[in-house]
């Protein structure tokens, strides 16, 4: 039975996927970020329950990988769909396909890459996902700050689309947040991003996410020669 968990935990991210999808075409995209929050939840839980049970499989990883493109990847397309759908900018809402072709290529292309165990080539899906999931949180709960409406813009909404879904591509290295042990020595940099983090989303709640989620990429960036 024990086997089984992580399986149950992967088809749980994916229902919270489904569901999700539901609620961007009824405009409720509150509802859709909170889900995709918990289908996150559910994402992290299935990969540290196979490694805690010892039950990794081929099965496992191609599942995780069919509920990561609907929650990660349809679902954050959707949302971007809907948003310049109600935009000035209404034409070009088809670029937000863009999210869910190249979630689709970042995946299958981790599936096949045995070399991404210490580090990511190329942004995750679910990074991506969160980034973009979090501006109708912004657009709802902070309409009055900077960052809402230099996200509600379509202009900005298609260029973030455009470069975000290439970063996904990428041959960019980016640091994974596994940790192999609790020495500060050998986690630095997750130890400090956490921590950035967590001051950050204290501080600026919604709008820290992208934020985030671009501080990611950079200190990846800036940090490479460190990463272990």
């Amino acid at each position: 039975m024990l086997k089984h968990i992580p399986n149950l935990l992967t088809i749980s991210n994916l229902i919270c996927g489904c569901i999700a999808l539901y609620f961007t075409f009824h405009e409720q995209m509150v509802v859709t970020a909170y889900l995709i929050g918990l289908a996150a939840l559910f994402d992290f839980m299935d990969g540290a329950a196979a490694r805690i049970l010892n039950v990794s499989s081929p099965m496992g990883k191609e599942l995780d990988s069919l509920a990561d493109l609907v929650s990660f990847g349809v679902v954050p397309g959707s949302v971007v769909f809907h948003l310049l759908e109600s935009s000035s900018l209404s034409a070009y809402s088809f670029v937000a396909l863009l999210i869910p072709a190249l979630s689709a290529y970042r995946l299958a292309k981790f599936n096949v890459d045995e070399s991404q165990s210490t580090h990511f080539i190329g942004l995750p899906t679910p990074a991506n996902c969160l980034f973009f999931v979090s501006f109708p949180l912004i657009l709802t709960f902070q309409k009055e700050t900077g960052i809402a409406h230099l996200m509600g813009s379509p202009e900005v909404i298609i260029l973030f689309t455009v470069l975000m879904s290439l970063a996904m591509i990428s041959k960019i290295t980016l640091f994974s947040l596994k940790f192999k042990s609790l020495k500060f020595v050998d986690n630095k940099l997750r130890f400090v991003f956490i921590a950035t983090s967590v001051v950050l989303l204290a501080v600026l709640q919604f709008s820290a996410i992208p934020m985030i989620v671009l501080l990611y990429v950079l200190a990846s960036m800036v940090f490479k020669p460190s990463l272990n």
